[in-house]
C-alpha cells in the first residue's frame, strides 16, 4: 500500500523553493489568497537531460538518445470554519524516452481531487474524498515506413468515498466507511504511424466496472501492554457495459479450441462480492522491545498482466468478468522490534507468508497485447509469498541511516487439473518480481553546520525472465524453431548501484530571508550497466537474437543550486 499526502500551504506567509540543476530543475510556490482562510500551493518539477546522453560513448547505446520528464501539482485549501475544511488538489505528469531512433516511450499520469474534512467534535470526524485517476502510455515504432504503427492504452477510474473516525469512547478508536470506484479501461487501440504506413488499425473493446465497499475497524487498547486491531469490509464487484464475447465448452479453460460461439450482451456481464478480515495485535514487554502479528484475508477485482519479453514496461489492466475470477489473498505476519543503545539504535526483524489463488498467468507462447479474448492466453494460478526483513537503523545523530536486508521468495504454481500443459510440468517456478536478495544501505554524515554527505547503496537479484535457450532448423516446416528454457528460469544480471551526493550550505543567519545551500553528487558511481529488461528479436537467417536494455549505465553527475525563500 502506498499512501501519498500532498503538504497543505501556507495560510499566513508567502514563502517557496527552487532549485537549478544540470539535469533536472524544480520549483515550489505557497501562500495565503486570504489570509488565516484559503491558501494556494503551486509545484512542478522538469528535466532537460538530452545534452547528458549526447556526451556518452558511442557503444553505450543512447549517443542519439532522448529522455525527459515534467510534473506539476496544485492544492487549493480552504477553511470555512473551525469544523470545516475543503482542498482541491491537482496533478499531472508526463515522461518520455527514444534511446533507439525508430521507437518511442511516453506515459502519462494525471488525478484530481475534492475532498471535505468535517469535525463534529474532537473526537468524531468525517472525511469525504471523490476523485479521478487516469493513465496511459503511448509506443511508437517506425522501424519500416510502411508498417509504422503506435500502440496507445489508458486506465480511468472515477472515486467516492466517506471515511468516519470515532474515538470518543476510553481505549477504543472505530474507524468505519464506504467507498466505490468506477473503472474504465481502454485495452489497447492501435493505428497507422505516418502517412505511407499501411498498418491496419485494431481497437479492442472497453472495460467498464463498479467497485463498491463498506469497512469497520476498531484500534482496542486491551491492557497498556496489549492493542489489537480488528477489522472486516465487504467489497462488491459488478462488470457491465457493452460486449461481445465467445462462448466456450461447459467445464473447460476457455481456450482458442473450445470456442462454441458468440453473444453480445449490454448491461449486467458479472458480479461478484466476499468479505475480507483483519486483525492486528501489538505487545510491548518493554518500552523498548515489542512484538506484532497481522492476518488478513484479500479480494482484488483488476489484475496486471505484464509482458516481460519487450523491450519496455508495457503492463495492462484486466478487470475480472465472467471469465476471469478476482485474486484472493490471505497473509500472516510477525515482527519483533527492538530498541538500543538508549534509542540511538533501531533494530527490527518481521516476516510473512501469503497464499494467492486466480493469480493471471499467461499460456505458453500467449499473445497478450493487442488480444480481443485475453482469456483464452492466461490460466488461473497459484501462489505463494513468503519472506523475512532484517533493519538496523540509526534515527538521529552526525550519522544516521539505516541497512536493510530482505529475503523474499513469490512463486506460481499451474495446478489446475483443466491445465493440459502446465507450465513447468505443475511444478512451483517463480514469479516474474520474484527478487530473493535484496540490501539496501542509506547513511547520511553532518560533518559541521555547513557540510554534510549522503550514501546510498542499492543491491537486488535479477528478475526472472523466460527466454530462448536453443533454436533449429525444421526441413519440415522451412523455418528455424526455439526453444525456451522453463517458465522464468533465467535470470537477468543481479542489480547494484551506489550514488553519492554533498551538500554546502552556504550561510546559515536566522534572520536571513532566503536560504540557499548547493547539492552535487553521482548516480550510478560504479557506472555499472544495469540490466533493466532483456529483448529478442527474430533476425530471419541470423536467427534469435537477444539484447540487454540498460538506463543510464555510466556515473552520472549532478549539481544543483537550491533557495528556499
Amino acid at each position: 500500500v502506498l499512501d501519498i499526502n500532498s503538504r497543505r500551504g501556507n495560510k499566513e506567509k508567502y514563502q517557496g523553493e527552487v532549485s537549478l540543476g544540470l539535469l533536472t530543475s524544480s520549483l515550489a510556490l505557497e501562500g495565503p489568497i486570504k489570509k488565516g482562510k484559503t491558501s494556494l500551493l503551486l509545484a512542478g518539477r522538469t528535466t532537460y537531460s538530452d545534452w547528458i546522453l549526447n556526451m556518452l560513448p558511442e557503444n553505450s547505446g543512447y549517443k542519439n538518445g532522448k529522455a525527459g520528464f515534467y510534473d506539476a501539482n496544485l492544492l487549493l485549501s480552504h477553511q470555512f470554519s473551525p469544523k470545516n475544511n475543503l482542498y482541491i488538489s491537482g496533478y499531472y505528469s508526463h515522461d518520455q524516452f527514444n534511446f533507439l531512433e525508430n521507437e518511442k516511450y511516453e506515459y502519462s499520469n494525471a488525478n484530481a481531487s475534492l475532498q471535505w474534512v468535517h469535525l463534529f467534535n474532537d473526537n468524531f470526524r468525517m472525511v469525504t474524498t471523490s476523485g479521478y485517476d487516469h493513465y496511459d502510455y503511448t509506443t511508437k515504432n517506425w522501424q519500416n515506413d510502411y508498417d509504422a504503427f503506435q500502440m496507445e492504452y489508458d486506465i480511468n477510474q472515477y472515486y467516492l468515498k466517506m471515511d468516519f473516525n470515532h474515538s470518543q469512547l476510553q481505549k477504543h478508536r472505530i474507524d468505519w466507511g464506504i467507498n466505490a470506484i468506477i473503472y474504465d479501461i481502454n485495452p489497447g487501440d492501435i493505428k497507422p504511424y505516418g502517412k505511407e504506413s499501411f498498418y491496419v488499425p485494431k481497437t479492442l473493446q472497453k472495460e467498464k466496472a463498479l467497485e463498491a465497499a463498506l469497512y469497520l475497524n476498531e484500534e482496542w487498547e486491551i491492557t497498556p501492554q496489549l492493542t489489537a486491531s480488528i477489522g472486516a469490509r465487504y467489497s462488491l464487484f459488478n462488470a457491465f457495459g457493452k460486449r461481445t464475447f465467445n462462448t466456450y465448452k461447459e467445464g473447460e479453460l476457455p481456450s482458442t479450441l473450445n470456442i462454441t460461439g458468440t453473444e453480445s450482451k449490454d448491461g449486467n456481464l458479472k458480479t461478484y462480492h466476499a468479505p475480507e478480515f483483519r486483525l492486528g495485535l501489538r505487545y510491548a514487554f518493554t518500552d523498548e522491545f515489542s512484538v506484532k502479528a497481522g492476518f488478513n484475508t484479500m479480494q482484488q477485482y483488476i489484475h496486471k498482466v505484464s509482458n516481460t519479453m519487450v523491450m519496455s514496461p508495457t503492463d495492462t489492466w484486466k478487470l475480472s468478468d465472467m471469465f476471469i475470477e478476482p485474486q484472493k489473498g490471505i497473509q500472516y505476519s510477525l515482527g519483533f522490534y527492538k530498541n538500543l543503545m538508549d534509542e540511538k539504535l533501531e533494530a527490527s526483524i518481521e516476516g510473512y507468508y501469503k497464499t494467492m489463488d486466480n493469480y493471471l498467468d499467461y499460456r505458453s507462447g500467449a499473445q497478450l497485447l493487442m488480444n480481443d479474448h485475453l482469456e483464452t492466453e492466461v490460466l488461473p494460478t497459484e501462489g505463494r509469498a513468503y519472506g523475512a526483513e532484517f533493519m538496523l537503523k540509526i534515527p538521529k545523530g552526525k550519522f544516521n541511516g539505516w541497512l536493510s536486508y530482505t529475503y523474499s521468495k513469490t512463486e506460481l504454481r499451474q495446478n489446475d487439473e483443466r491445465i493440459s500443459r502446465p507450465a513447468n510440468k505443475g511444478e512451483w517456478y517463480p514469479a516474474e518480481y520474484d527478487k530473493p536478495h535484496d540490501i539496501k544501505l542509506v547513511g547520511n554524515y553532518q560533518f559541521t553546520q555547513r557540510y554534510s554527505a549522503s550514501l546510498n547503496v542499492d543491491y537486488s537479484t535479477g528478475r526472472p525472465q523466460t527466454m530462448p535457450v536453443s533454436q533449429y532448423y525444421s526441413n519440415t516446416i522451412g523455418a528455424t524453431s526455439f526453444v525456451f528454457s522453463e517458465r522464468n528460469g533465467v535470470r537477468i544480471p543481479d542489480y547494484f548501484r551506489i550514488d553519492l551526493s554533498f551538500n554546502i550550505k552556504p550561510t546559515h543567519r536566522l534572520n536571513a530571508k532566503t536560504y540557499t545551500f548547493f547539492t552535487i553528487g553521482v548516480y550510478n558511481l560504479t557506472g555499472r550497466k544495469n540490466v533493466y529488461s532483456i529483448y529478442f528479436k527474430n533476425e530471419g537467417k541470423e536467427g534469435m537474437k537477444g539484447y540487454r536494455m540498460s538506463i543510464f549505465g555510466a556515473p552520472i553527475p549532478y549539481a544543483s543550486f537550491n533557495m528556499k525563500f
